[in-house]
């Protein structure tokens, strides 16, 4: 195992038997390392830095005993088998399962991502249980399976944002060695493993590290919770914390990509933004390991720096998410402009997203912001470098009831929804159980002990919701109790589902659509300067992606309750097509309407220049046979 440049923070785990312990804590004058055979003092080994080596393996506890105080967990712990305020475990990677790594792993180009949440994934809320599932995301047609976060949290239950020792796998999902286990299984489906990492704030319940030093901006907290002192007096050991834990997941768990949590929080004033010191820390575990790293950045900022290379003074991410695609798609279905859903027009979004990238490129306000936020999106970046979805884990959990798309809009109009994702020049991404279909709601939850924590939960979750959709502020049950146990089980997956009709049908659907999309370079590598937009108004859109040395394909939708006639007339200048290509010329490659997907079997026709859609129905084309 390498992870490139060597790490500064953690133990560090010799095979002899013996552990070096080095810990950044300038805010103590004599600290001790607690073991079971007692306490051992630490040396100083640079400015504000402590360490000491002794004898001590894999799965012992330890914990730092700041100027004879309480014993706390190491900051850079990687593993709190007995929670976050007990001690840590010493994890030697060298004992962790691992796959034979190969030297190309998925990219995002012809990529489909999975996001899932492991406490709600299966009853058990295990990592083992979930690798039972890996076999079915492969068939599925999904490349990249994307675990929300994983860091250790306070209490057994949560999303996962409220993590306080990053390096830790948390305990109830089964600690680091299920998902070392985890990611060798997908490495031998033939699946990339991403983890969503948050670096932006710590949880606020076993956050031990401002007794060691100044970690946190304690200026800059937000409602999140503690910010991290990205630029202060001391930032620099801070910096270094996290980008040893890009080095660790990356290189030590085999992760084979990285989800940064809201980026735009990471607030730091240094001349290398820290986002930028970690693509640097990312590259140096792919070349150590001759595999590719992959980071995606969640950002509200629609910057193009983001996507830009190093060398050119960017950030250097591989993709971002686009949650303006969902926006567009969401307010389609259902007419909802409740709050963040008010900057978007629908269904005319979603064409601007198809063509431009960020449809909010500095070019149009936004209202709800109240400003006029992004920059265009260059042509020559391809689409497939930004994450665009139907659902995942903000926009259904962040609704006062957690309510999926499923159960808000008419089943046909969401597959033909489905069909515009899959054929966007985004990488697709589905939220767990959207496969099939799943109706359960994914509610917000959390499982602090603390009573006082949790009513200041409930009041923060309350307040959080005024306005936004499916919240009644006269309803006191209008938010499910996150404290509850009941929210959790109602959040979890009823796999029984997947096997019902209605579920297979859903299935077969995003199967034949992400084949398809994988078969076709049009759909999976055309580039977005050759979107021909020919129709789109509030219900329907019809569009051509075109690819310089392969055919193109149509992509038409209808939304509206009626059959729909539009008439469309194409671009003639596309390189892929020499001329202009006629209606006649096209035959239907997919057609949301199929009664293998539960569609009353309707069919979209041709006449002339005149293309009558079926009502909820999306068509995907290719030029016929000569």
């Amino acid at each position: 195992m390498s992870t490139g440049e060597p790490s500064q923070h953690g133990p560090l785990v010799h095979p002899d038997g013996r552990t070096t312990f080095r810990v950044w804590a300038p805010r103590s004058t004599r600290p001790s390392l607690a073991l079971d055979d007692g306490d051992h003092p630490l040396a100083p080994s640079a400015p504000g830095w402590w360490q000491t080596t002794v004898p001590a393996t894999h799965g012992d506890r330890y914990g730092f005993r700041l100027d004879d105080g309480e014993v706390r967990p190491d900051p850079a712990s990687r593993a709190q088998p007995d929670g976050v305020h007990e001690r840590s475990a010493v994890v030697d990677p060298r004992r962790l399962e691992r796959a034979p790594l190969t030297p190309s792993a998925p990219t995002l180009e012809r990529a489909a991502v999975y996001e899932l949440h492991l406490g709600t994934f299966t009853a058990e809320g295990t990592l083992d249980a979930a690798i039972a599932h890996l076999p079915r995301l492969a068939r599925l047609g999904v490349t990249h399976v994307e675990l929300m976060p994983v860091a250790a949290f306070d209490g057994d239950r949560g999303w996962g944002y409220d993590g306080v020792l990053w390096f830790a796998t948390h305990r109830a999902y089964g600690g680091p060695e299920a998902l070392a286990r985890f990611v060798a299984a997908a490495h031998r489906t033939g699946l990339a493993v991403l983890l969503d990492v948050v670096h932006n704030h710590l949880g606020p319940s076993g956050n031990w590290l401002p007794d060691f030093g100044p970690y946190t901006a304690e200026h800059q907290a937000g409602s999140w919770g503690a910010a991290m002192n990205l630029d202060g007096p001391g930032s620099d050991a801070v910096r270094a914390l996290l980008c040893d834990n890009v080095r660790w997941w990356l290189g030590a768990m085999d992760l084979d990509g990285l989800r940064l949590d809201a980026v735009h929080a990471l607030l730091d004033t240094s001349a290398v933004h820290v986002q930028g010191a970690l693509r640097d820390a990312a590259d140096g575990v792919a070349r150590a390991r001759g595999r590719p790293a992959t980071l995606i950045a969640e950002s509200e900022r629609n910057d193009p720096r983001e996507l830009a290379g190093r060398d050119d003074h960017g950030l250097g991410m591989d993709g971002v998410w686009a949650d303006e695609l969902h926006h567009g798609l969401h307010v389609a279905l259902t007419g909802e402009r409740q709050t963040y859903l008010g900057d978007s027009r629908g269904l005319p979004d979603v064409a601007a997203a198809y063509r431009r990238g960020f449809v909010h490129d500095g070019t149009r306000p936004a209202p709800f912001r109240g400003r006029t936020p992004g920059a265009p999106l260059p042509p020559a970046v391809p689409g497939h470098r930004l994450v665009g979805c139907l659902q995942n884990h903000d926009q259904i959990g962040n609704r006062a009831r957690g309510e999926r798309i499923t159960t808000l809009a008419h089943p046909a109009a969401v597959r033909a929804a489905i069909a515009l994702l899959v054929a966007a020049p985004h990488t697709p991404m589905l939220f767990m159980g959207e496969e099939h279909g799943a109706t359960q709601p994914w509610q917000f939850f959390v499982g602090f002990d603390d009573p006082d924590l949790v009513a200041g939960v409930r009041a923060g979750r309350r307040e959080e919701m005024a306005g936004n959709p499916g919240f009644d502020a006269d309803d006191p049950d209008a938010i499910p109790d996150p404290a509850d146990p009941a929210t959790l089980e109602a959040s979890t997956l009823d796999w029984s589902q997947a096997e019902a009709p209605e579920g297979r049908a859903r299935t077969a659907l995003w199967t034949d659509l992400l084949a398809l999309r994988a078969a076709e370079p049009a759909l999976h590598a055309g580039p977005r300067p050759l979107v021909d937009l020919a129709w789109v108004d509030d219900d329907a859109l019809a569009c051509r992606r075109g690819h310089p040395q392969a055919p193109p394909v149509l992509i038409t939708a209808n939304l509206a309750e009626r059959a729909r006639t539009l008439t469309v007339r194409w671009r003639d200048d596309l390189p892929s097509v020499p001329g202009r290509a006629t209606p006649a010329a096209w035959e239907p490659a997919l057609s949301t309407e199929a009664p293998r997907y539960g569609g009353s079997g309707a069919e979209a026709r041709w006449a002339g220049a005149a293309l009558t859609l079926p009502a909820r129905c999306a068509v995907l084309w290719r030029p016929a046979p000569a």
